[in-house]
């Protein structure tokens, strides 16, 4: 009796992997690839699910009217100045915790679950007590007016609705990175302090040329992510101000929710959706190009 030829062993011992695989590539497939690539053809139609027979192809017509609208341009510039206004500010907060938690500091694991505990509630349940928080009767007014402060309408003030809720996005966000800077910190090889505290370094010369250039990759995956999740706003102002008051927190996603949901035009939709999605990646290798691993610390 022969053996089975080597090809044939080795593809029944790949089996058992494909076999492991194959529930995780079909949901892979369903609800990533697919929806990504249909929503890129749909960006090139006009297309209504309610009237898909009158579906017709328009080429860059639906990006090239972004352009000419005036609420689109209008989300943009609201979403840029959130990216702007609460990454970097929430990385530094971020970073400042996680360093301030590397000390010797009591009741440490108790300050570590309390940071990370916005992080685990509904951004939901969040924006609606952040709502009554800003609320003229809430309780930023009353503080304010204890302190002999007038009050402020800070949700339906146009000057004021976006950095309320952009104030509210560090407070939730902030613990999260936090902890993962934490973690990062954790892996540093003590020996580099040591033998940094032994040429006489103190503690801003081991901060900025031990500890920061060895985080550079975990402050890159934490601006990368906060970036990608900040061009994604959408929850805390569809729950409190919905786009107001006169657009002044109108997002991409606000936007992109509306025309898909509301007024049924997919192919908009599917367009503002692919901005959001090179702007995001834009950014994203911006930053990575910026922390990459060179042995400096960051400017």
């Amino acid at each position: 009796m022969t053996s089975p030829p080597a090809l044939s062993r080795d593809f029944i011992g790949w089996r058992p992997m494909v076999m492991l695989l194959l529930p995780w590539g079909v949901i892979y497939a369903a609800f990533f690839l697919f929806p990504f690539v249909f929503s890129f053809v749909l960006a090139f139609l006009k297309y209504n699910p309610l009237n898909v027979q009158n579906t017709t192809f328009v080429g860059l017509e639906n990006f090239s009217h972004l352009f000419n609208d005036p609420r689109f341009l209008r989300s943009l510039k609201n979403t840029l100045f959130f990216v702007v206004g609460t990454v970097p500010l929430t990385t530094a907060i971020a970073l400042m915790l996680a360093v301030l938690l590397r000390g010797r500091v009591p009741g440490k694991g108790f300050f570590k679950a309390g940071f990370f505990f916005p992080s685990i509630v509904s951004m939901v349940v969040i924006s609606l007590l952040f709502k009554l928080f800003y609320a003229p009767d809430g309780g930023l007014n009353h503080a304010l007016r204890a302190f002999g402060l007038g009050g402020h309408t800070w949700l339906t003030d146009p000057s004021t609705a976006l950095p309320a809720i952009m104030v509210m996005d560090i407070w939730a966000a902030v613990g999260y990175y936090a902890i993962i800077f934490d973690a990062g910190f954790a892996g540093i090889p003590k020996d580099l302090y040591e033998a940094a505290r032994l040429e006489g370094a103190g503690f801003k010369d081991i901060l900025f040329h031990v500890t920061l250039p060895m985080m550079k990759p975990v402050i890159a995956f934490v601006l990368v992510i906060n970036t990608i999740r900040s061009f994604q706003i959408f929850i805390e102002v569809f729950m409190m101000t919905q786009g107001g008051p006169l657009g002044s927190t109108d997002t991409l996603v606000l936007y992109l929710y509306e025309a898909a949901f509301r007024h049924l035009d997919y192919g908009y939709a599917s367009a503002i959706a692919y901005v959001v999605f090179i702007l995001s990646g834009i950014f994203a290798l911006l930053t990575l190009k910026r922390f990459r691993s060179d042995g400096k610390a960051p400017a």
